[in-house]
């Protein structure tokens, strides 16, 4: 059993919206740094959002920037993905790690937790 559990993918036509999940799997996820990665066929994975422990600090891949959006709620990580587009069809999965500055956050996929992922496709 992953230690996250990460949900909300699906099909949605261009333009549309989808909001992905991840809640902690036998621990409290509240003070977790975390992050969304997400990975197209052929292609190595690619950090999409990270959020600080502290939820203080987000940073996002400049093509999702004014788009996607990342929260966090008590033992929950959300990514808002508005505005979808065909390039965004992708695995998404979210990753967390327990970081000892709590103010800032990181995409390099260097976390210790990973969710199953969750397939998003982006078609009409």
């Amino acid at each position: 059993q992953l230690p996250l559990v990460d949900s909300g993918g699906g099909l949605v036509q261009p333009g549309g919206s989808l909001r992905l999940s991840c809640v902690g799997s036998g621990f409290n996820l509240e003070g977790y740094t975390a992050a969304w990665f997400r990975q197209a066929p052929g292609k190595e994975r690619e950090g999409v959002s990270c959020v600080s422990g502290r939820g203080d600090m987000t940073d996002y891949v400049d093509t999702v920037k004014g788009r996607f959006t990342i929260s966090r709620q008590k033992n929950t990580v959300f990514l808002q993905m508005d505005n979808l587009k065909p390039v965004d069809t992708a695995v998404y999965f979210c990753a967390a790690d327990w970081r000892a500055y709590r103010s800032i956050c990181s995409m390099l996929p260097r976390y210790g937790f990973w969710g199953q992922g969750n397939q998003i496709t982006v078609s009409s």
